[in-house]
């Protein structure tokens, strides 16, 4: 993908982040793996219902900049270290969506519950260890939440969904807001039931034979 394209995907994604609530103020980031290994992703502190294309930052891995006026978020070692590790992800979406980052803060993990949890997640939506804001720390924690993952919580930090591109990221970050959020509302009024082993490994059968 040009690099371009990927700060126009990026843009496009981050606003609807922001017109679903799924990020407040200008929280959250999303990043996206462009030609070159470039990372583009969203400026630190800039209004994302004011953002444009030309705000959007190119950096290297190592965290020199390319292009753009802004300075890029300063999550940009938590995406750099992802994309370090899994070779397979090419986007990341970081959100602090309301009811998946509750769940963070309590640093509980959003059991199966829901089928849908299965082949958009990969399984449960597990807490990473706590990191300093800002530092690499934070994406190597993920990544061990990650790797068999494409979305998990960032103990009292924030929600990620990772993917093969900018859509399945965002789609996996929305599938575990969604999560969270009825398993929420199903422990207001009783005990959920969590699917089994033997129940999930039967979903991964019918995946794995459509696929």
């Amino acid at each position: 993908m040009t690099i371009q394209k990927a700060k126009e995907q990026v843009l496009k994604i981050a606003k609807r982040c922001y017109d679903e609530k799924l990020m407040a103020g200008t929280s959250g980031n999303l990043s996206v793996l462009a030609d070159g290994g470039f990372i583009v992703i969203t400026p630190g502190s800039v209004d994302y219902s004011s953002m444009e294309v030309d705000d959007l930052v190119v950096l290297e891995l190592s965290g020199k900049v390319i292009d753009g006026p802004c300075n890029p978020s300063s999550e940009w070692r938590m995406h750099a270290e992802i994309y370090k590790a899994l070779s397979h992800i090419k986007a990341v979406v970081h959100t602090h969506s309301p009811y998946a980052t509750s769940f963070a803060v309590l640093g509980k993990a959003v059991p199966v519950i829901l089928n849908e949890m299965i082949p958009f997640i990969g399984g449960d939506l597990p807490v990473s260890k706590f990191a300093c804001p800002g530092a690499a720390g934070v994406g190597i924690n993920a990544v061990e939440s990650l790797k068999d993952r494409y979305a998990c919580l960032m103990q009292n930090h924030g929600v990620l969904g990772v993917g093969k591109d900018l859509h399945q990221a965002y789609i996996n970050a929305t599938y575990a807001e969604d999560a969270a959020k009825i398993y929420h509302m199903a422990k207001s009024v009783g005990e959920p039931v969590i699917l089994t082993g033997e129940q999930q490994a039967e979903i991964r059968a019918i995946i794995e034979n459509e696929g």
